[in-house]
């Protein structure tokens, strides 16, 4: 096992880790608290992931996430965290009706919401904009594979770059994120010979989300690892732990010595 040092990462220190073949961390985060569960694991990276409408807030989908609410979250992790790098998703449509847009919108997650990093859905017709993003100074992670943003327009939550011409489009699309100069690449449901294929051609880091053992690194959603839902786990995460059942317990123990008059004892009373 490989402890993590007391140095704050940046995008430098994880070009580096995927030169000394050494795996990246990374876990998303929605607010200070858990921010601060993953800082004080040693995880790498937060993402200020979208799904957080799926999660905190019980939509379907990640569409319903707003700029204003991105960065409202994103400056709540901010505070929580410290030696990680802090990545903040760019909600739909927050990037693609102009540059102008982008530019504005990437600006704001890291003004207002103290975002060292942004990441944005997309290949090569957003490398254009990752480039402009890059040369203003704003470090960016791209994101190809299933990008659920797009949810509706690929029919679902559907594994992408199965057969030659798909497979041959996600490498076209990561080699132009690569030279557009995004500091990695998160790779999303896709399969592992391929994303492993993808990871070899690049010199800047991979981070998988359901793209197999080979990339550079692995991001799972802190809802799902952790189990706060309750649902049954998708097949490419692993449940650390069952919180919703340890925190349905406490609740349930609360309840019951409310009721019955066990809490709250002279021990938590006040004397005058």
């Amino acid at each position: 096992m490989t402890t993590p040092s007391n140095s704050p990462v940046t995008t430098h220190t994880l070009r580096q880790m995927k030169r000394e073949q050494r795996r990246i961390t990374m876990a998303t985060a929605y607010d200070a608290i858990t921010a601060a569960w993953v800082e004080a694991a040693g995880i790498d990276t937060i993402l200020v992931g979208d799904s957080l409408t799926n999660t905190a807030l019980g939509q379907p989908d990640t569409i319903g996430a707003t700029l204003d609410m991105m960065i409202h979250h994103c400056a709540a992790v901010a505070l929580g965290a410290g030696r990680a790098l802090t990545i903040g998703d760019m909600p739909f449509m927050t990037y693609k009706i102009s540059a102008e847009q982008a530019m504005a919108s990437a600006a704001r997650m890291m003004q207002e919401g103290r975002m060292k990093a942004v990441k944005l859905e997309g290949g090569r017709e957003v490398a254009p904009i990752v480039a402009r993003m890059v040369d203003a100074g704003i470090p960016v992670l791209g994101h190809i594979g299933l990008v659920p943003q797009s949810y509706h327009a690929l029919g679902g939550y559907r594994i992408q770059g199965r057969g030659e011409t798909d497979a041959k489009r996600l490498m076209n699309d990561a080699i132009a994120l690569e030279d557009a100069g995004a500091f990695g690449i998160v790779l999303e449901k896709m399969p592992a010979q391929l994303s492993e294929e993808i990871t070899k051609h690049l010199a800047i880091p991979t981070i998988s989300i359901g793209a197999g053992p080979g990339c550079d690194g692995q991001v799972l959603v802190l809802a799902d690892l952790l189990g706060m839902t309750g649902m049954p786990p998708f097949k490419f995460v692993k449940q650390y732990a069952n919180l919703r059942e340890v925190a349905v317990g406490a609740l349930r123990q609360y309840a019951e010595d409310v009721r019955g008059g066990a809490f709250p004892g002279p021990e938590h009373s006040y004397d005058a």
